[in-house]
């Protein structure tokens, strides 16, 4: 048995000025690994594609990896880039196999394309009209008839921040392997509701998410080959931005039709308590200074990685500067300009750098904004290291050249390719203890509670400047679907 597996992953925020290109989907490699150095790269992770290769390998299947390609959300991908990854899957697919596993994100938006993911799997279904295709998405994923339509088996995170990311690979392996073994027969069910949940709601950790996601998976334990509620990604001007549903059941589409239609009304129905109200920033830190605890998590979650910011923004590091909040380590600002200066005076030598504020956000209507700081480079590294998890775990991760400036009050992490702060080992690599500072500045918004969520003795939320803001009254939305909640009142 011949196994296509591969992986095509990016969420798109259309209001970000950060580029796309295919290397930004490598990680430690020039361009994205393929072939027998992707499965070695990526077997026993904490990954869709390391359950996938897990699953081909307990059977003896012979795997064909054309292509692993995962970037950190950013702006519309370049039709290069999609065209390159596409064209690998689909050139594997059209040599012949007997099962398709694809590892995708489910809110791709490329230059030519609202719907990256179901485009490729037009493509694929064209080439391969009778081959089973199993799709592991992600929870944010903004769901289109072509992602349906052209799978067999589609499977969801259940969590948020994402740790379940290999379970759902197995959920979605699994469906597709018992079908191939003619011991169930998937049919789908999926729909909608017009609502653009605020990321800063949708953690699984809170409600009404929590009590949605537990449901999904009762469904499964019920008898339900898969069952999934998609938050989607609000970030994204597209037509079906937002959230939705699949439940995949054993040849009962009237079973999927009603158990789909609850998840959905679930989430309908509590419709208010997924908006985030936003707090001024003078009084988050006000708030922050009279807090008694340690470690503080100081969350700049206009501006984070895994939404598409820049990580440049200054505004809550600005802050926490003026406010001289002491032994503080901060997570991360994006300047490779200042990295490099860094890298040609090394280790121990005092600077004073214009940091950060290197990017314009044209959606917003803002420039750049560097802010001016001094002190001593304590660390300089390739910005290379492995998630201890439990968010993917033993996976790659590649924040380029980095750097450590230490201020005296204040240590920060100042890196050349973004990177979201959901794993201990972003400080510690850094040579930098989280366990032991007095407050930690990350750019994050929710995934920040996987790695540092039971470190935390308290939580204060930034609202700074960015692309992922949650005042979506500063957001320019001109082709999603009208009337949605809460852009309008339904």
């Amino acid at each position: 048995m011949k196994i296509v597996i591969a992986q095509m992953k990016h969420e798109t925020n259309t209001f970000s000025p950060v580029p796309t290109p295919i290397e930004r989907f490598a990680l430690g490699t020039p361009m994205p690994l393929e072939g027998e150095a992707a499965v070695h790269a990526l077997r026993r992770t904490g990954s869709a594609i390391g359950a996938f290769i897990e699953l081909a390998e307990q059977t003896r299947a012979d795997i064909v990896l054309p292509v692993a390609g995962s970037a950190w959300p950013s702006g519309p991908v370049e039709d290069e880039a999609f065209e390159y990854m596409a064209g690998r899957i689909c050139a594997a697919v059209a040599n012949g196999c007997d099962a398709i596993l694809l590892d995708l994100h489910g809110a791709m938006v490329t230059e030519s394309f609202e719907d990256g993911e179901g485009e490729l799997l037009k493509r694929v279904r064209k080439l391969a009209p009778k081959t089973p295709i199993a799709v592991a998405l992600d929870m944010h994923t903004n769901l289109y008839p072509a992602i349906v339509d052209n799978a067999d088996v589609i499977a969801g995170y259940q969590t948020y921040p994402h740790v379940d990311v290999y379970e759902t690979g197995l959920r979605a392996g699994r469906a597709l392997f018992r079908l191939l073994e003619r011991k169930a027969a998937p049919t789908m069910a999926w729909g909608q509701k017009p609502m653009l949940p605020h990321v800063m709601r949708q953690s699984s950790l809170d409600s009404p998410n929590r009590e949605i996601q537990a449901r999904c998976k009762a469904m499964e334990a019920q008898g339900a080959l898969c069952a999934s509620l998609f938050v989607g990604f609000p970030h994204a001007d597209i037509v079906n931005a937002g959230l939705s549903a699949v439940v995949v059941t054993d040849n009962d589409p009237a079973l999927a039709r009603r158990l789909c239609d609850e998840l959905l009304e679930m989430a309908w129905t509590t419709r208010k308590n997924w908006v985030y109200e936003v707090e001024p920033l003078e009084k988050s830190f006000a708030r922050a200074r009279a807090l008694d605890a340690r470690p503080v998590v100081l969350l700049d979650h206009y501006d984070n990685a895994a939404s598409g910011g820049t990580m440049d923004t200054m505004a809550v590091l600005a802050g926490i500067l003026d406010a001289r909040l002491d032994d503080v380590a901060a997570f991360a600002i994006y300047d490779p300009i200042a990295v490099k200066a860094m890298q040609a005076v090394g280790v121990g030598a005092n600077v004073t750098l214009s940091l950060g504020g290197k990017l314009d956000m044209p959606c917003l209507g803002l420039k750049g904004n560097p802010l001016e700081v001094s002190g001593t480079v304590r660390n300089l590294t390739n910005g290379q290291f492995r998630n201890r998890g439990p968010m993917s775990k033993g996976v790659l991760m590649d924040m380029g050249p980095t750097a450590v400036l230490e201020t005296g009050r204040v240590e920060i992490v100042v890196i050349s390719r973004q990177q979201e702060p959901n794993d201990l080992e972003c400080f510690a690599s850094q040579g930098i203890d989280p366990t032991k500072k007095r407050y930690l500045m990350l750019k994050s918004r929710v995934h920040w509670r996987a790695g540092f969520g039971d470190l935390a003795r308290a939580t204060v939320e930034c609202a700074g400047v960015g692309v992922c803001t949650s005042d979506y009254g500063v957001l320019d939305f001109r082709k999603v679907r009208r009337p949605i909640y809460p852009l309008d009142q339904i």
